[in-house]
C-alpha cells in the first residue's frame, strides 16, 4: 500500500502527551515546519507549545479531528488505551480518524496493546504504529532519540521527515508491538547497567577516591554507558530530577518481566533491579529520575548518599 509522504505544509500533525518528553519531541516538529495541534491533560504543560504557534484543544478525539497523524506519549498502558481507543469516559483519538490518518504511539506500552491498537484501527482503515523511544530527557531536548518502530513498513518510511526531526537512530523492527518488544530489550539492558553505575559509584566513595576522576578513567573504557555518562554526574551531583520517572521504570520493568514469563524466560537481573527500583517507589521517589537506584543502592551499606 503506497503511503503519502507526511510533509511540512500539506500534513497536519497532532500531539497528545506534553511531559517531560513529549514536550521536547512536539517542539521539534513545529520546528521542522509542521502545523500543530496539541491535548494533555495538564494544560499548563502545553503552554509553551501554544505560545510557539500549537493549537490547543480539549480532547483527545479533537486532536485527531484536526489532524493527518496523531502522536502519543503518555504515562502508562491504561493511558494509551484511553488516549487512542477511550475508556468509556474519554473518547479517544481513534474515534476523531478519518480514514488514512496515522496513529503513532511513542509511550513505552505492552506489546499485545500496540498489536490490539493496530487491529482495532485497521478496521475502520486508520494505520498505527508503536515507536518507543530511548535517549531521556536529553535525547528528547537535543533531538538525538533512538526510536524504535513497529508497524506497516510503507507507513513508517512515510514518516520519515517526523522520525528526522525527533531522532537520530531511527530503526525499523518489524510488524505491530515489535517495537514496544525492542524497547523492552532496551530497559531490561538499562535495568540492570544502572545497578552497576550505582554500586561502581558507592564503592569509589567507600574507597575515598575522587568521584570525578575516577569518571574520567572508567567512562571510556570498556566500562562506558550512556547512563555512565550522562547519569552519573548527576548522582554525583546529588540531582534526582528525572529524565525519566521511576515510576515509569517500574512499569516498563513489569511489562518486560511479564513479556519474559509468557515466553518462559528467567531474567534474574531484570527481577533484582525491578525489586530495586520498587525500593526506591517506597521511600516516596518514585517521582525522581532513574538514577535515584543510587539512594536504595547506598542505603543498602548505610551510607547517606546525600550527605557522604
Amino acid at each position: 500500500m503506497a503511503i503519502s509522504p507526511i510533509k511540512p505544509g500539506t500534513s497536519r500533525i497532532g500531539w497528545i502527551g506534553t511531559g517531560v518528553m513529549g514536550q521536547s519531541m512536539c517542539g521539534h516538529l513545529m520546528n521542522a515546519g509542521f502545523e500543530m495541534t496539541v491535548y494533555s491533560r495538564t494544560k499548563s504543560k502545553a503552554d509553551d507549545l501554544v505560545a510557539a504557534g500549537a493549537k490547543w484543544v480539549d480532547s483527545p478525539k479533537a486532536v485527531a479531528l484536526e489532524s493527518d497523524v496523531i502522536f502519543s506519549i503518555v504515562g502508562f498502558p491504561e493511558d494509551v488505551r484511553c488516549v487512542l481507543l477511550g475508556d468509556g469516559k474519554t473518547a479517544g483519538a481513534l474515534s476523531g480518524c478519518e480514514q488514512g490518518n496515522i496513529l503513532v504511539d511513542m509511550t513505552t506500552s505492552q506489546p499485545a496493546l500496540a498489536q490490539e491498537i493496530y487491529e482495532t484501527a485497521k478496521v475502520v482503515g486508520v494505520h498505527s504504529v508503536d515507536a518507543p523511544v530511548s535517549g531521556g530527557d536529553i535525547g528528547a531536548r537535543k533531538g538525538t532519540l533512538s526510536i524504535m518502530i513497529g508497524g506497516d513498513a510503507e507507513v513508517v518510511s512515510g514518516l520519515d521527515l517526523c522520525w528526522q526531526a525527533m531522532g537520530e537512530t531511527i530503526v525499523y523492527q518489524g510488524p505491530a508491538g515489535a517495537g514496544q518488544h525492542t524497547k523492552m530489550v532496551n530497559q531490561t539492558l538499562i535495568a540492570t547497567g544502572m545497578i552497576g553505575v550505582c554500586e561502581g559509584l558507592l564503592y569509589a566513595h567507600r574507597a575515598g577516591l575522587d568521584l570525578e576522576t575516577v569518571m574520567r578513567s572508567v567512562s571510556s573504557g570498556a566500562a562506558g554507558s550512556w547512563s555512565l555518562s550522562n547519569l552519573a554526574p548527576r548522582i554525583i551531583d546529588n540531582n534526582f530530577d528525572p529524565g525519566f520517572f521511576v515510576e515509569h521504570f517500574i512499569k516498563d520493568m513489569g511489562i518486560a518481566l511479564s513479556e519474559a514469563n509468557r515466553m518462559g524466560l528467567s531474567l534474574p537481573g531484570l527481577a533484582l533491579a525491578h525489586q530495586l527500583y520498587v525500593a526506591v517507589k517506597a521511600q516516596g521517589d518514585g517521582r525522581l529520575g532513574t538514577h535515584a537506584l543510587q539512594k536504595a543502592v547506598a542505603s543498602l551499606s548505610a551510607v547517606d548518599w546525600a550527605n557522604r
